[in-house]
């Protein structure tokens, strides 16, 4: 077995302190989340910039944990670097909103997205293995869009059922499915996490 580091990748709202994203990264020890912009926060250029920088600084395989515009963030990386000469293993793909969908006022509208550079989105297969998870009730994407993107992109996709948009105004928070999914991603390539028994993560 190979070890490898888990990338959190999260959306636009970047660190949020009792997101499941920020709690896995806490329980794997050695796990790293592409840090949050402090200029042009809306840039689709400089998203894909930080996030290839993060893989960059890592040794040996990666395997990337995306939510919501993360999601968009890793699927634009991969359609622009390929999966960096192998690096990349794996990405757990989880709630990508719609950016043909019309969003609650509180979030960026998809208009203003893609005057920053996020449409379209690349819908070819996506070079690595990748599992998206997706929602019945995310109020930024319907559920047969989230089918859509994952065929496109080569997904297995795991429908979670009513969880929003699995964040923590829905109650995600502590996400103990994410190491089952991650075990799915890793396990078939003969890959583990240097960082701690998937069992003991989220716990």
């Amino acid at each position: 077995m190979q070890n490898a580091t888990v990338l959190i990748v999260p959306g636009l709202r970047d660190h949020v302190a009792d997101h499941w994203q920020t709690l896995l990264q806490a329980g794997l020890p050695g796990s790293r989340a592409v840090p949050p912009l402090t200029e042009n926060a809306l840039s689709l250029r400089a998203r894909v910039d930080a996030l290839d920088a993060q893989i960059a600084r890592i040794d040996g395989p990666v395997v990337l944990v995306a939510h919501s515009a993360g999601v968009l963030m890793t699927v634009h990386w991969a359609a622009r670097h390929g999966n960096a000469n192998g690096k990349v293993r794996g990405a757990l793909l989880a709630t990508p909103p719609d950016l043909e969908a019309d969003w609650p006022a509180k979030y960026p509208s998809p208009a203003t997205l893609a005057q920053h550079g996020w449409s379209p989105l690349p819908g070819g297969p996506l070079p690595f293995a990748t599992i998206v998870a997706a929602s019945s009730t995310d109020p930024l994407a319907g559920l047969q869009p989230v089918r859509a993107m994952a065929a496109a992109w080569g997904s297995e996709l795991v429908e979670l059922g009513d969880v929003g948009h699995l964040n923590p105004a829905c109650g995600y928070g502590p996400w103990p499915m994410a190491a089952e999914l991650l075990a799915r991603l890793l396990l078939p390539q003969g890959l583990m996490l240097a960082q701690a028994p998937l069992d003991k993560c989220l716990s």
